[in-house]
C-alpha cells in the first residue's frame, strides 16, 4: 500500500514500495497522489508478469523514433534520417500502445499509392523493425518488435517485390555526356555531380564513401586510401579497408590532395550532406517537446 503524508507547505508526499520497487513524489493534491500512486503500482506488477514496462500513457511513434534517433542514431546517415522523418510524418502521430498490424497494412497501402515499390517499403520497414527492437530491448516497454518484420513478410502477397531488379547493362558513354551536359547547365547545382560521378564509376565507392575520404588516409606513394567504417550486413563501425585507386580515380583524387590535415578530400560534398541531413532531421528533432518514452 502506499504511504501519504501532508507536507507543511501543502502537497501531498506519496511513497511507493512494492516488488522490490521503491518511487516517491510530492503533488499539490491527494487525488494526483493516488492516481499517481496507482499508475506505479500497475507498472510494477506488470514488470514483475513480463519482465517490461508498459508503454507510457501518450506516447507515440514519433516520441520511440526521436528517442532512439538521440540515443543511438545521433548523426544518422542522409538515408536513414530520410526514412525515419517520413515514417515519423506517416505514422507519428500513432499511440505507441495502439500500434498494430493494421496500422502497418494502411501505411504499406498509403505508401504504394505514393509509388513506392517493394524494395522501398521493405527498407522502411526495415528502419522501423530496428526502432522496434531497439525500444523493446533497450529501454524494455512492453511493444510488439515483431510488427514490421511481419509487415514485410506480408508484402509477397501483395504481390510486392522485396529484391531489387538485376542490372543488365551499364550506362553509355553518350548517356553519361549527357548527364554530365545537363548538370554543367544547371546553375543551381550546388555539388559537381560529375566529378562525383566520374569517380564513383573509376573506384566503384558508394557516394557515403566517398564524401567522407580524409586527406590523412590517401597514401601518395601506394596510391590507396583507406575508407572507415565501410558498410557491412553485420557491423560497419571499425570496418577499415584500404583500397588502391586506379589511374583515372587516382587522378581525380591528386587534385585535391593539400597539406590540409584532417580535411575530406571532397569536402565541399561532404559539407553539403552533412548541412543536408542537419537541416532535414537534426534540427527539425531539437525543435520538438521533450517526449514520453523513458
Amino acid at each position: 500500500m502506499p504511504t501519504f503524508s501532508l507536507l507543511a507547505s501543502g502537497k501531498w508526499r506519496v511513497q511507493v514500495r512494492r516488488r522490490g520497487m521503491y518511487r516517491a513524489a510530492s503533488f499539490r493534491t491527494k487525488r494526483e497522489a493516488k492516481d499517481w500512486a496507482s499508475a506505479i503500482e500497475s507498472q510494477a506488477d506488470h514488470i514483475t508478469a513480463g519482465g517490461f514496462i508498459p508503454v507510457p500513457r501518450g506516447s507515440t511513434v514519433a516520441d520511440l523514433i526521436d528517442k532512439y534517433t538521440e540515443t543511438v542514431a545521433k548523426v544518422p546517415g542522409r538515408t536513414k534520417a530520410a526514412t525515419l522523418a517520413m515514417l515519423r510524418r506517416e505514422i507519428g502521430k500513432t499511440p505507441l500502445a495502439s500500434l498494430s498490424a493494421v496500422t502497418l497494412r494502411d501505411f504499406i497501402d498509403r505508401r504504394m499509392k505514393q509509388g513506392a515499390g517493394g524494395v522501398t517499403i521493405a527498407a522502411d520497414l526495415s528502419f522501423l523493425s530496428a526502432v522496434l527492437k531497439w525500444g523493446r530491448h533497450a529501454r524494455h516497454l512492453d511493444i510488439p518488435e515483431r510488427l514490421a518484420v511481419d509487415a514485410r513478410a506480408s508484402l509477397k502477397h501483395r504481390g510486392l517485390s522485396t529484391r531489387g531488379a538485376e542490372r543488365d547493362r551499364e550506362p553509355t558513354d553518350a548517356e553519361l555526356e549527357a548527364l554530365y551536359g545537363r548538370w554543367r547547365a544547371n546553375r543551381r547545382q550546388r555539388i559537381d555531380m560529375e566529378t562525383l560521378c566520374r569517380f564513383a564509376l573509376a573506384s566503384g565507392m558508394r557516394q557515403d564513401e566517398i564524401c567522407r575520404l580524409q586527406v590523412d588516409d590517401v597514401d601518395r606513394a601506394a596510391r590507396t586510401v583507406v575508407i572507415r567504417d565501410r558498410k557491412d550486413p553485420r557491423n560497419k563501425a571499425g570496418n577499415d579497408q584500404t583500397v588502391p585507386l586506379l589511374p583515372d580515380a587516382w587522378a581525380i583524387v591528386e587534385k585535391r590532395l593539400t597539406d590540409r590535415a584532417g580535411a575530406h578530400v571532397f569536402s565541399r560534398f561532404w559539407t553539403l550532406c552533412a548541412r543536408l541531413v542537419r537541416r532535414d532531421y537534426i534540427l527539425p528533432l531539437r525543435q520538438r517537446q521533450p517526449n514520453n518514452c523513458p
